[in-house]
């Protein structure tokens, strides 16, 4: 299979409109599993599109296996698109539908076969290959649009949203299977769009997350490239930081008091608290803001504790294994959230206080850059 590389891509729809992508750079490794994730309007299918030769690239190259493909059409890329809807002929059988794009391209019926049963064997849908579609649930259809690609051996798999017409517990299930089906095909370069965080988590070796606004314009679509975890453990600004994790980090003003090696003192609510982060080179009154993931703080076990603030259960919602609490530090702030395991016997309007260690904050500067964290991650 092939490495994909972008070199400055960029793509404008018309020439007076904003850039939809801007100064993308990225390479996808041979056998690398890369998921394209951000908001809504980022721009993930356009880069994808743009993959498939299904979109003009504006600017900049695109490379799959060392060659440039910016001008080649999209039967000459070597790459399979499985899309958001399963695009399955409703007259056909499995085998029929599995096989017609080798068909097409003037493949024998005997090898054809083949490759049929063989992407069968592998999606668990041998017992399935003379129903037609209508015949099938919604998981069992988007296994027939992935054996459609898997039988054609593309050079690059290319999945845009595959999973969104699917209920919570058929999203669970494909989502394994395909997480699976990148184990068995390991030497395929999948690329993989969607804006569930959960799937990106899941399934990536590698996270591009894509910004959307005017942020684009200035500094460019790709916000942070990374494994799953550098993106939840070391997010480079606030837009990261708030994006990946579910529930999503609170945030809050603080001010900066100084700096000692590893650990910096800042001032949030009133309360002092250390973070350990590199700030030799901020200024004492500086704003900062910090940022507490909720299942990253605790109860603390009394008001003496360090690191710890007073504050007021809002709102509770009781998750089984775990309970979401809505908590009221100040009037002029933000609920923010405390995600506890199991049911609490705590009731709304009571005052707790909270406490986090100084391992697991993070810390922003002024214009919203990640302040390197001083503390050894899991990986």
């Amino acid at each position: 299979m092939s490495r994909i590389d972008f070199k400055n891509v960029c793509k404008r729809y018309a020439p007076q409109s904003p850039l939809t992508i801007n100064n993308a750079n990225l390479t996808i490794e041979k056998g690398e599993f890369c998921v394209f994730v951000g908001p809504s309007g980022c721009g993930k299918s356009t880069l994808l599109r743009m993959v498939a030769g299904l979109e003009d690239i504006s600017s900049g190259d695109l490379s799959i296996g060392g060659e440039r493909v910016n001008d080649l059409p999209p039967a000459r890329r070597g790459v399979a698109m499985v899309f958001q809807s399963y695009a399955l002929y409703p007259h056909m059988t499995v085998r029929d539908n599995m096989g017609f794009g080798l068909k097409v391209f003037g493949s024998n019926a005997a090898e054809i076969d083949k490759k049929v049963r063989e992407a069968a064997d592998i999606l668990q849908l041998t017992p399935l290959l003379d129903r037609l579609p209508k015949e099938l649930s919604g998981g069992q259809r988007q296994r027939v649009a992935i054996g459609r690609a898997i039988v054609k051996e593309p050079r690059v798999f290319l999945f845009d949203e595959p999973l969104s017409n699917l209920d919570a517990a058929l999203r669970v299930q494909t989502r394994l299977e395909i997480a699976k089906l990148h184990r068995e095909i390991g030497t395929a370069s999948m690329i993989y769009v969607t804006h569930d965080q959960v799937e990106a988590m899941t399934l990536a070796d590698k996270i591009v997350l894509l910004r959307a606004g005017p942020e684009v314009q200035t500094h460019g679509s790709i916000a942070q490239i990374g494994t799953p975890m550098d993106l939840y453990h070391r997010p480079n600004s606030l837009f990261v930081a708030e994006f990946i994790g579910s529930p999503k980090m609170n945030i809050l003003p603080a001010t900066f008091l100084l700096a000692s090696p590893g650990m910096a003192r800042i001032s949030v609510v009133g309360q002092v608290f250390e973070v350990a982060v590199q700030a030799e080179h901020l200024t004492a009154q500086q704003p900062v803001s910090l940022g507490l993931r909720p299942e990253h703080m605790r109860l603390a076990s009394d008001d003496n504790s360090p690191n710890s603030l007073p504050a007021q259960v809002d709102h509770i919602e009781k998750l089984g294994e775990a309970s979401l609490l809505y908590l009221r530090l100040d009037e002029r702030l933000p609920t923010i959230t405390l995600k506890l395991e199991g049911t609490t016997a705590l009731k709304i309007g009571a005052t707790i206080r909270l406490q986090v260690d100084a391992c697991d904050l993070h810390l922003f500067d002024s214009s919203g850059q990640a302040l390197t964290r001083t503390v050894s991650l899991p990986v």
